[in-house]
């Protein structure tokens, strides 16, 4: 479900929380110094200007800003893939019907290719492509680049969950060029829950946000104007920040995490989860899991399948031996981080064939 926390995190957020309890210590620029500073940090890893990142609180609400000011209009489709995450289905299904426009849902291919599938859906009739690039139930990559082009070439909007995988691998947003892109925090950014970003390009930067907070209007940081009611908002992606976007404890926890990944190097942390994966793959198939081909996988995070369908039980048995894995759909998934060693992939192997004999 969620990243641990580092140690240094969990300090972060505890002297957020004690700087809430003095709160004659707090000032004006308190409430965006710090904003501004994730929002740097986050640009770093997107490859992106900073004032193209929004602040928000989940992948909900920054797909619900992308779903506010993409272009749909009736006869339209817009296109998913088969079980992607339900926050990035719901508001598509909502859209379609208030615009009389229709939902086409793309099924995995027999060999494992997403890709390949969803090229042959997009086409004139094609308003939005809403789309991940790794699919959170079993790990299969698929080629944004590949996509980006075909969705271009229809005059489509193109609108990303990064969630499983800005952290983990390079993603170069520059060169997809998305209208939107999303990404929650507390998977491989290492960071709190409730802390999530959102990616808008610049021709989104007139968009219509989906609340009205007073700090995402001009002039916000003059306490003792804010009576001077302003419409005009904020540069860039910052009027689509969320309401109290300034949470003591939580942005601070973003800022230590995503400058340890920025330390660390985000190649650095891909080549090391490929390295662990690669050996996880290899045995767990000479056990006789099933697994996507490698050519469709990322390399940090992947699904396995039970011959037969998993059995009552299996998840549960392995936690008993202090192995932690996920079932997301008909998977088993498995998304080790770097703190992950030697010993615990033969404690993984050692468990797995104990319930395989």
């Amino acid at each position: 479900y969620l990243s641990p926390l580092l140690n240094s995190v969990v300090e972060a957020g505890e002297l957020g929380v004690r700087k809430k309890a003095h709160p004659w210590n707090v000032t004006a620029p308190d409430f965006f110094d710090d904003v501004e500073i994730l929002r740097q940090l986050f640009a770093q890893i997107l490859g992106v200007g900073k004032d193209g990142i929004a602040i928000i609180p989940s992948a909900s609400y920054g797909i619900a800003i992308a779903a506010q000011n993409v272009s749909v209009t009736a006869g339209q489709n817009i296109v998913l893939i088969d079980e992607q995450f339900p926050s990035n289905v719901y508001v598509w299904r909502s859209l379609a019907q208030t615009k009389d426009a229709s939902v086409v849902t793309v099924k995995q291919s027999d060999d494992g290719d997403w890709t390949r599938q969803l090229l042959r859906a997009i086409d004139e009739a094609t308003a939005v492509v809403a789309i991940p690039n790794v699919h959170w139930t079993d790990g299969v990559l698929i080629d944004l680049d590949a996509v980006a082009a075909k969705t271009r070439e229809h005059g489509a909007s193109l609108v990303l969950d990064l969630t499983q995988t800005v952290g983990a691998m390079p993603t170069d947003v520059s060169a997809l060029d998305p209208d939107f892109a999303i990404c929650s925090g507390y998977k491989w950014l290492l960071g709190p829950y409730s802390l999530s970003y959102l990616y808008a390009a610049p021709r989104y930067f007139d968009g219509i946000p989906i609340e009205f907070s007073w700090m995402n209007r001009r002039d916000a940081e003059d306490f003792a104007g804010l009576v001077l009611y302003r419409d005009e908002l904020q540069a860039g992606a910052r009027r689509y920040d969320v309401g109290e976007k300034s949470n003591f404890a939580l942005v601070p926890m973003g800022i230590t995490a995503l400058s340890q990944l920025l330390d660390w190097g985000i190649h650095n942390i891909a080549d090391t989860l490929g390295q662990i994966n690669a050996q996880i793959s290899e045995r767990v198939a000479d056990l006789g899991f099933e697994l996507t081909k490698a050519e469709y996988r990322a390399p940090h995070l992947m699904g396995m399948r039970v011959p037969g369908g998993i059995p009552d039980g299996f998840l549960s048995q392995l936690a008993a031996q202090k192995v932690f894995v996920s079932q997301r759909g008909d998977s088993i998934r498995l998304a080790p981080h770097v703190f992950i060693s030697q010993t615990d992939i033969d404690r993984l192997i050692k468990a797995l064939q104990a319930l395989a004999s």
